[in-house]
């Protein structure tokens, strides 16, 4: 399992753009499959709102792929 340290010079970053900020999918249609089917764990959940607000210190999953946001 890979795992990635993603800074956000926000407040929060929605569970999609993430997605797609760090190259873990290519598309934004591709996140939305990947978040709908219940592929995606946020903090050791599976979860399936595309909009999902991850803050400093959330870990988010994706196949063998492990980001965590900074």
């Amino acid at each position: 399992m890979s795992e990635e340290h993603v800074k956000i010079n926000t407040e929060f970053i929605k569970l999609e753009a993430l997605l797609k900020f760090a190259g873990t999918v290519e598309t934004g249609g591709e996140a939305k499959i990947a978040i709908q089917n219940g592929e995606v764990k946020v903090n050791g959940e599976i979860c399936t709102m595309r909009g999902k607000k991850l803050r400093t210190g959330d870990r988010v999953e994706l196949d063998s792929q492990v980001l965590i946001v900074e």
